[in-house]
């Protein structure tokens, strides 16, 4: 295969089984003369098991401008680059778009190669029904954040597609529970990779199951979550909510108030109205 020269790859690397990377990566890696790597040691043994001898440079979260003026240096200069994450697709919750906004603003050329990407991994295997999802990818780290950028999405009717590491797996869904209640929850770990599991029941359990045994909070996560069912209140419980903070209502009282008018879940009410106190726009204490 011929590959153009003075490209930017976009290159795809493997979640865990080596046997994802395509064809196609591998001819761009091994003919490449560079290759910008989100942790150079890390990608150093996918390179020699491939016989490229591509030099490599770091591009990684906290680099990427300077990374992004080497590369353009490069390709500039008639040389193509790849562009490779740790595991998966760049710039998808993973270092790169950054380089690729700046290399096509320089006005040299990238080429995406398609291949493996944990969000699309897991999706296939959901068994999911709806026709739309949106993906989040990481969620904050901090709880108060955490829960008020779930409460944002408490009425979209998307399948919600979340990564999560190991160590907040278990904070984290137990805020998913609080926030949205009775919806189904895919749990998706460690992909590819020798202890693979992908367990799917109803999100009110799915603490439960996690701490029913400690190896099933190891490893990558994404999250699944099924959107908000048809026929929700469309907004009509933070409306109502609004309306009775306004009034000075305590946000406790106000958010079991609001549920009991509308039937909105309470836990997201309350939580959206602990939200809209942070940020200025609610009313009384509580």
């Amino acid at each position: 295969m011929t590959e153009e020269s003075a490209v930017l790859y976009v290159v795809p690397t493997p979640l865990g089984n080596m046997g994802d990377l395509t064809r196609r990566a591998e001819e761009v890696l091994r003919s490449v003369p560079w290759v910008a790597a989100e942790d150079t040691r890390h990608s150093g043994p996918l390179l020699k098991q491939l016989g490229s001898q591509a030099r490599t440079l770091a591009a990684h979260h906290h680099n990427e401008h300077e990374a992004a003026a080497r590369i353009i240096e490069r390709l500039q200069a008639g040389e193509s680059v790849a562009l490779i994450s740790d595991a998966g697709t760049p710039g998808i919750s993973d270092p790169g778009a950054k380089v690729v906004a700046a290399v096509r603003a320089a006005g040299c050329k990238v080429v995406p190669l398609p291949g493996p990407c944990a969000l699309t991994t897991a999706l296939s295997a959901s068994g999911l029904l709806e026709e739309h999802f949106l993906f989040y990818g990481f969620l904050p780290s901090k709880g108060s954040q955490r829960r008020q950028a779930l409460t944002e999405l408490i009425e979209l009717p998307y399948a919600l597609a979340f990564y999560e590491a190991p160590h907040r797996i278990l904070e984290t869904v137990a805020d998913l529970a609080t926030v949205f209640g009775e919806r189904t929850l895919v749990i998706a770990r460690e992909l590819t990779k020798m202890f693979e599991s992908i367990h799917s029941g109803p999100l009110t359990a799915a603490l439960d199951w996690l701490k029913e045994d400690s190896n099933r909070q190891r490893g990558e996560f994404v999250l699944l979550l099924s959107g908000a069912p048809a026929g929700g209140d469309d907004g009509e419980g933070e409306r109502v909510l609004k309306l009775l903070l306004a009034e000075g209502l305590p946000v406790k009282q106000a958010a079991k108030l609001a549920s009991a008018i509308t039937g909105a879940a309470k836990n997201a009410l309350y939580e959206r109205a602990l939200a809209l106190k942070e940020a200025g726009g609610g009313g009384g204490g509580g």
